[in-house]
């Protein structure tokens, strides 16, 4: 039976220990993130949904095999897609960074967003 997941003060909540961001271009840059749902049983992978945070830097990012949708609670990102003049997100905004999507984060000031991944799903014959 289907349970609401519900997660309260999203811009307080605790966030798992910080890490060393992968692909950054800025050393000492660190991010760390909860995931608190994830939807199992969903054809090609499942649709997971969390809260994640990194200090400021650059670091690169690409989009393989999966759209992701974001919502800042705080800080300030540059967002730049390879060929594409740079976008400015603050906290409040809502956006989308569609399967295929490569660039670069430059974080202005530490960010927290709300992130919702959702998998490509494979159309036959295409």
């Amino acid at each position: 039976m289907p349970t609401t997941v519900l997660l309260r003060n999203a811009p307080a909540h605790a966030i798992a220990a910080f890490a060393p961001k992968p692909t950054a271009l800025t050393p000492g840059q660190s991010e760390g993130s909860t995931e608190f749902w994830t939807a199992p049983g969903v054809s090609p992978g499942p649709i997971e949904t969390g809260i994640w945070e990194a200090d400021p830097g650059t670091f690169t990012a690409t989009r393989d095999g999966y759209h992701e949708l974001c919502y800042l609670l705080s800080g300030r990102v540059t967002l730049t897609e390879d060929g594409e003049q740079p976008l400015e997100v603050t906290a409040g905004d809502l956006f989308v960074t569609p399967a295929g999507w490569t660039g670069t984060w430059q974080v202005h000031e530490t960010v927290r967003k709300i992130y919702v991944i959702i998998p490509v799903v494979p159309v036959a014959g295409v």
